[in-house]
């Protein structure tokens, strides 16, 4: 072959090289499956998302719990919603609630005795009991309840499951004044259950060094309202119907009980009394003794619970 023509041949090779390089380019600038160059990366950014490489959004906006000394959440009100899971999914009731100045009564007999068993702190910060004291399926509630057979306390011949105001990180029994500074409750509840014969519940109350001071009562099936030694001091819902959330919010100060019923003001009682503390869950107001079976129960679901001094 003449030089000539090995000359020509090169020459045509590298043309036809020269070719498919720059195919190739414009190939893998629009994207090898037509789609454009964004097109491409939006895709790879769902198959990281799909594959789980990519961490979840978290908006920077999302509240979270203030932080203290050492970075640990500040502590908020006594009885304060407890940092957990947005929207709900705590396990066990010291995650809806904050527990640290309360302690429990079970209608469950304590070891030894036919009386109540009480759970105080710290067990309490870690403590379920089914079906008396637990979360509700969607972990944005606790769950309390009582049954008409159930054990109780030396002064009174009902069950409950029921948490008494504590302080000093649940050490000491709270004990307050109506006519000294300002003592607050605030829960947000439902009644979800009633017992039969008698369908009666406590849901809260000011409770004095001896006794009930008032109560938040519904006699079943609608009637919910304020109570003192069976009498009405002021009805909060007449037409209850069972499972319903409401708000509840005792305000104590100047020698006066005030009760306010989802924000709006229903019960103003004057009373002088001392020793004071608060009471929340459930009590039942029925026994076997009344004609309920010793499995016939009553049950409240508290989603909030916050009490604050001043």
């Amino acid at each position: 072959m003449s030089t000539t023509r090995i000359q020509l041949a090169f020459a045509i090779a590298g043309s036809v090289l020269l070719g498919a390089v720059a195919v190739l380019v414009v190939i893998a600038f629009v994207g090898g499956d037509g789609g454009t160059a964004p097109e491409a990366a939006a895709s790879a950014s769902a198959s990281d998302d799909a594959s789980g490489l990519r961490p979840p959004f978290i908006p920077s906006s999302s509240p979270g719990p203030s932080a203290g000394p050492s970075g640990s959440a500040s502590p908020g009100p006594s009885g304060a919603a407890a940092p957990g899971r947005p929207g709900g999914g705590a396990r066990i009731p010291a995650g809806v609630v904050n527990l640290t100045n309360w302690k429990l009564t079970l209608p469950v007999a304590k070891a030894g005795s036919s009386k109540a068993q009480e759970i105080l702190q710290p067990q309490l910060a870690n403590y379920a009991i089914s079906p008396y004291f637990t979360v509700n399926g969607s972990g944005d509630g606790i769950v309390f309840q009582a049954q008409a057979g159930g054990a109780t306390t030396s002064g009174s011949g009902y069950p409950r499951s029921e948490l008494r105001e504590m302080t000093g990180n649940g050490a000491q029994e709270a004990s307050w004044s109506t006519t000294s500074g300002t003592s607050t409750m605030t829960l947000r509840a439902a009644i979800t259950h009633l017992t039969t014969v008698k369908p009666q519940v406590t849901v809260a109350q000011v409770h004095d060094s001896s006794d009930d001071v008032l109560v938040v009562r519904l006699d079943g099936p609608h009637h919910l309202y304020a109570e003192h030694n069976g009498k009405d001091y002021g009805d909060l819902d007449n037409n209850y119907s069972l499972g319903t959330p409401f708000a509840v919010q005792f305000v104590a100060s100047g020698g006066h009980i005030r009760i306010s019923y989802n924000g709006v003001p229903k019960v103003d009682y004057p009373i002088s009394s001392s020793g004071d503390y608060f009471k929340a869950g459930c009590y039942t107001q029925s026994n076997t003794s009344k004609g309920d079976a010793p499995t016939a129960y009553a049950e409240v679901v508290i989603y909030r619970l916050e009490v604050a001094h001043g």
